[in-house]
């Protein structure tokens, strides 16, 4: 992943603190990207955008900068991209939003459907702790796919996301997700990845949560650099 980076093909503005006109409906949050990726939606050769901020605080977040900081970030400007994406097109199969988490930013709705507006699809991921603006973009049609994290059990939660959400809260928004997810299955897909916190039992419990008929996929956790605002377990 790219975090903003200065470039002639896709300039980029300094973040405000506060809402600029010229700054399109929905993009004020558009603070990362990626040109191309082969792995982000398997079978898909897509453009990736990443959303500023996050609602949880994952001790093992690998995008912390983008999560908590991201008002440090340069904002990405809606006509490069659209510039990019036309530009390259042929090579496209879709686009990709991640974070973050996307579904924290209230004006995602706006952004989704401007890059529909570039007649690709668009697949969205999620920790699935926001199901009301999964449901949204769902029955709007304003994404194809959702690729959801289920962090494990959802007993961990607490020790998983920093005490972001409790174990009940998990439940309730993950269940929502599963729910949406048995009335279109082919938009969905459930991942966790293996942090040292989890157990091969959490990762058979997590499988046996998942409605019937789905597969989780599974990825290997990679080191992140410290952050001194984001403590494990044992420290808080």
């Amino acid at each position: 992943m790219q975090i903003a980076t200065r470039s002639e093909e896709l300039p980029i503005v300094q973040p405000d603190t506060h809402v600029v006109p010229s700054v399109a409906p929905g993009w004020c949050s558009v603070r990362g990207f990626e040109r191309m990726s082969l792995s982000d939606w398997p079978g898909h050769t897509v453009f990736v955008l990443f959303i500023g901020g996050c609602n949880l605080r994952c001790p093992t977040c690998h995008n912390a900068d983008l999560a908590w900081r991201h008002t440090t970030l340069p904002r990405i400007r809606q006509s490069a991209v659209h510039e990019l994406v036309a530009k390259r097109k042929r090579w496209y199969d879709g686009i990709v939003v991640s974070g973050g988490e996307p579904t924290s930013y209230a004006d995602l709705p706006l952004l989704l459907r401007d890059l529909k507006s570039t007649g690709l699809p668009v697949k969205v991921d999620t920790n699935g702790m926001r199901p009301d603006m999964v449901e949204i973009l769902f029955h709007a049609n304003l994404a194809d796919a959702f690729f959801v994290d289920v962090k494990g059990p959802f007993e961990k939660y607490p020790q998983l996301t920093g005490n972001g959400v409790t174990a009940d809260q998990a439940e309730a928004n993950i269940s929502r997700v599963f729910k949406l997810a048995r009335t279109a299955p082919e938009r969905f897909q459930f991942r966790t990845t293996m942090v040292p916190l989890l157990t091969d039992d959490d990762i058979a419990t997590v499988r046996r949560l998942l409605p019937e008929g789905f597969t989780l996929t599974t990825q290997q956790y990679r080191e992140p650099a410290r952050r001194t605002h984001a403590k494990t377990d044992q420290e808080t």
